[in-house]
Order: structure tokens, then C-alpha cells, then sequence
């Protein structure tokens, strides 16, 4: 939200707590306990254990911002939550959701008594930040709701990459960093002759098999457990892709160039930055985030430039880049490029 007058200032001073208004509704299944028939204040206090005044409030200020209505059955979500919430996404995956976004406020909790000192405002508070790739190691739950809510928002955005990518010639794919597998499904259907494998760590591998079956896709695809910036890759590829996965090293690449076939194609997803002062503009909240836990970080973000000068030095060449249209106005969907180089 942009403000335009006083009065939206002040909306923006309240974001905050609509904020985790709205969080607590999506954590709870709110939505979903009242899409299947209406209720009222005292029998939703009573099913999800709130204290009636509290729950009341709660109400009302979902109604006040629109998702919720109150008819004479009781609390029914509204037109607006069944098209932008309920259709949009699953419960477990705006679940999982509103729980990353309740954890990482903890960085931006008095944030201005915080932003001064020069050390990590979850330090400044005697907390420690989330190690999200450990959680994803050791807890196989974590890592499958982790899975599948990556799955479900990008399949909007892995149909836009799958109608603009040059597939021709190409029998045998890496989806590298690949998770359940969501490009390679995109890229599967479309061409009937390919098989993918992928390479994530074991705990993602688990869900992604299981996805693949529920595509009916599993024959053609296959799901190698390993951590790739620590082992050697496989070989025998026509193209690797790189989706939102990452870092983009030297010695990655050379895995990379090392595991391609001669001619092989590489191709980079990312949303790189305009410049290596700037994040990408759908990265400036949580590169802002990144600056509160790590302050002493120089200012430094990915450019394409920067990645193609890498890949030069270990032997690719022929460079391109392509914008990624898409489908909708999510953030996650937004200001995508895929950078191919040649072996």
C-alpha cells in the first residue's frame, strides 16, 4: 500500500497489527472453518478456544478489511477471501505462510530502539534467527509443508518459463536445487521425450516423489538426494536449470559446465538485481530483513552481469536473457529472468 492521504499514514501505522490480524486468521483456518457453513461469534470463541470478547473483535476487524462478512446465519468469508485466499491457495499453504511472517517479525519488533546498534536486532533481543536449510535437514514435516507450499505458489510461474523456454534438442534435464520438482513437471508436459532428474536434499526429495506421483509423473523423473554444493554432479545432460536456487559460484558452475554434454545448455532463473546497490524489487523486504540480522554485510546484490562474467571464466559462453511474463500479481511471480549460456 501506497499512502495518498493522511489517513492511509495511519492505516499503514496500524499495518502491523492487521497484520497479525489477519496471520492468526490464516494460521487458525478461519476461512476454511467457515466456508463449510456459517457461525457465529460465540460458536467460533468456543471451537477455537478464545476468550468471547476477543474473538468478537477479531470478527470485526476481518470484516473491516473485507474478508470476512456477517449475516444473519453468522461469520461467512466474503467474495474478496473466496477468490483472493480460498481459491488461491490451500489452508496449509497460507498456514505455513503466516508462520514464516509471525517468526521473521521478531527481527522488526521495536525495531526503533533496535535499528541503531550495531548488531542483529534478534541479537539486541536475546533471540536467535531461523536457520530455515537446517530446519529443512532435520524436521521432515518442516520440510515437506516447506515443499509443497513452493510447489503450489509457482506453478503459475513455472507454466510462463515452460512456454518461453527453448526445449529443442533436449532429451535429458538437471533440475538442480530443484525441490518437488515443480519446473520439471511444467517442462515434462510439454515435452513428451524428456526425463528430469533432480537434485535436492533428502528431506525435500521424500516430498517430491510423492508430488510426482500425484502428477502422474514419476516414470520420467527421478529425485538424487545430495547436497550439490558439496558432492560431484551427475553427467549426461542436455540442459541443467537453476530456478531460485542458488549460489551462483564459481565452482557450482564448473560442476555444472563439467555434467553437461557438449553444447549443453545451461539456464538460470533468478531475480537478479538492477544493480549491485539495489534489490530486486520483489527482494526489498527481505533484503531489508537480511540487513536486521546481518548488519556488518556490505551492500552487494546479484547482478546478471556479475553471473555471466562467473560463467565465463569456467568456459560458457553464447549468453541471453529473457523477462519471464506472468500470469498474475503475486510477489513470488514477479520480476523473473532466465539467463542461458552454452557449453
Amino acid at each position: 500500500m501506497k499512502p495518498k492521504t493522511t489517513e492511509d499514514v495511519f492505516e499503514l501505522l496500524d499495518g502491523y497489527i492487521i497484520s497479525t490480524v489477519l496471520g492468526t486468521a490464516m494460521e487458525l483456518g478461519i476461512f476454511w472453518l467457515l466456508a463449510e457453513k456459517p457461525l457465529s461469534a460465540p460458536d467460533i470463541a468456543h471451537s477455537l478456544n478464545i476468550p468471547l470478547n476477543r474473538c468478537h473483535n477479531w470478527l470485526q476487524l476481518l470484516c473491516r478489511i473485507g474478508l470476512l462478512e456477517e449475516s444473519v446465519k453468522g461469520y461467512v468469508p466474503s467474495s474478496v477471501a473466496h477468490e483472493t485466499i480460498l481459491s488461491a491457495h490451500s489452508q496449509d499453504t497460507w498456514a505455513f505462510l503466516a508462520r514464516e511472517d509471525r517468526y521473521r517479525f521478531s527481527a522488526v519488533r521495536d525495531l526503533a530502539v533496535n535499528i541503531c546498534k550495531p548488531i542483529s536486532t534478534w541479537e539486541a533481543q536475546n533471540l536467535t534467527p531461523p536457520d530455515y536449510f537446517k530446519q529443512i535437514l532435520e524436521d521432515p514435516n518442516y520440510a515437506a509443508r516447506f515443499t509443497r507450499m513452493l510447489y503450489e505458489i509457482h506453478i503459475p510461474f513455472v507454466e510462463q518459463l515452460a512456454n518461453i523456454l527453448d526445449m529443442r534438442g533436449v532429451k535429458r534435464l538437471m533440475d538442480l536445487g530443484g525441490g518437488s520438482g515443480v519446473v520439471s513437471f511444467a517442462l515434462l508436459r510439454k515435452q513428451p521425450e524428456l526425463t528430469s532428474v533432480v537434485v535436492d536434499v533428502e528431506t525435500v526429495c521424500k516430498t517430491g516423489r510423492e508430488i510426482a506421483l500425484e502428477n502422474g509423473l514419476e516414470k520420467r523423473i527421478t529425485y538424487v538426494a545430495a547436497d550439490f554444493l558439496q558432492v560431484d554432479l551427475p553427467t549426461g545432460f542436455d540442459m541443467v536449470i537453476l530456478c531460485d536456487s542458488g549460489p551462483f559460484s564459481e565452482t557450482l558452475f564448473r560442476k555444472i559446465h563439467d555434467a553437461l554434454n557438449p553444447n549443453g545448455r545451461l539456464v538460470i532463473v533468478s531475480q537478479f538485481a538492477p544493480n549491485q546497490n539495489n534489490a530486486p524489487p520483489s527482494h526489498l523486504v527481505w533484503a531489508f530483513l537480511t540487513s536486521l540480522e546481518s548488519p556488518a554485510q556490505s551492500i552487494n546484490f546479484l547482478t546478471s552481469e556479475v553471473v555471466q562474467t562467473r560463467l565465463q571464466q569456467v568456459g560458457f559462453r553464447d549468453f541471453s536473457t529473457t523477462s519471464i511474463p506472468y500470469k498474475d500479481h503475486l510477489r513470488w511471480n514477479v520480476d523473473w529472468v532466465m539467463l542461458e549460456a552454452r557449453k
